[in-house]
């Protein structure tokens, strides 16, 4: 008898074809995620789960899961399962680093250029029909934005994606900062990148990158008093957490002018609605798409079969993140 996958999404074809090759797959199928007490029955006789940032993997569905070995996080981050309980039960934890770094680097960007020059500002003044309203083609201080090019960028985090975005940097000739638990000699030569720590990069960037994994230590680690320490010029750009970022201090330094402007991709809770924020002009917004090309989700899809069906053949996942598990269960279904 086959292992049997629940998927709480339907993810890209091309996983989920591969993975039907080896298991018993069952996809929810509907838009919305998957209501908690469904989870908890769907997994009543399952060997596996494939799960998205929206579910809460924690004790409670170990528990009503007595077959389960091994949790696939389609995401790069896990702060939606909890690893250690998981570890503790011989439950392998694997997500999908790498295949999507490019795509959220450059969704970074998109969102950092965006915010510099006003582009949802300038696209709203087209499609609101007030520019043909005022009948000006063109004026010396229409809609001015920020320089790029030669600036200072501070990268907060400086994994996979937070050196993809500053490596993106390098083509704009600016000054490279980042801050991140452990300096990365080989790397700074590579990219000429500085180590500072975080209150002298907020004082010194002119752009600050938020690329942190979400934990206890980066939990609302930009708050008033960080915000207060950055340029008025400057701008934030958050594609990491949601919960890293102090929503009602940035509200406030947006208001007030503390800093010029932010681009944001997620929030302290998703699908989010803050009138306040929302309503704000200095601010870009998106709703969780940093990952969101055919080819990183396809990659992330294809990467989240290959995990478990290296775990089905007895070895170690190639992406597994509680390495200590394997002290506590030896990788496979039997």
């Amino acid at each position: 008898m086959r292992p049997k996958v629940f998927i709480t999404r339907a993810i890209p074809e091309n996983g989920i074809e591969l993975l039907r090759e080896h298991f018993e797959v069952e996809v929810w199928e509907d838009e919305h995620e998957i209501p908690r007490e469904v989870l908890l029955e769907k997994v009543r006789d399952v060997d596996a789960l494939v799960t998205m940032l929206s579910e809460k993997i924690d004790a409670e569905v170990f528990d009503s899961a007595p077959r389960l070995r091994m949790v696939a996080n389609y995401a790069v981050g896990y702060d939606n399962i909890d690893v250690e309980e998981a570890t503790r039960r011989g439950i392998y934890v694997t997500n999908t680093p790498d295949v999507l770094t490019n795509a959220t680097a450059d969704f970074a960007w998109t969102l950092l250029l965006a915010a510099a020059r006003r582009l949802i500002e300038a696209d709203g003044f087209i499609r609101s029909g007030e520019w043909k309203k005022r009948g000006i083609a063109w004026h010396p201080r229409m809609l001015l934005g920020h320089d790029v090019y030669g600036k200072t960028i501070g990268v907060v985090g400086f994994g996979r994606i937070g050196q993809a975005i500053a490596r993106r940097a390098g083509g704009f000739g600016m000054r490279i900062l980042y801050n991140s638990r452990t300096r990365k000699p080989e790397v700074e030569k590579e990219l000429g990148a500085e180590f500072k720590p975080l209150d002298e990069l907020l004082r010194e960037s002119d752009f600050v990158v938020l690329a942190v994994p979400l934990t206890k230590e980066t939990h609302r680690m930009i708050g008033e008093r960080e915000l207060k320490l950055m340029k008025k010029t400057a701008i934030l750009v958050n594609i990491a957490r949601g919960k890293v970022v102090d929503t009602e201090a940035l509200v406030r330094a947006l208001k007030e002018g503390w800093i010029a402007g932010a681009g944001l991709d997620v929030y302290e809770e998703e699908p989010y609605y803050h009138e306040e924020l929302f309503s704000l002009d200095n601010v870009v917004l998106a709703p969780h798409i940093g990952s969101a090309t055919h080819g990183a989700r396809e990659g992330m899809a294809e990467l989240v079969a290959r995990n478990l069906i290296t775990f089905k053949n007895g070895q170690v996942p190639p992406t597994l993140v509680n390495r200590e598990v394997v002290k506590v269960r030896k990788p496979g279904f039997e």
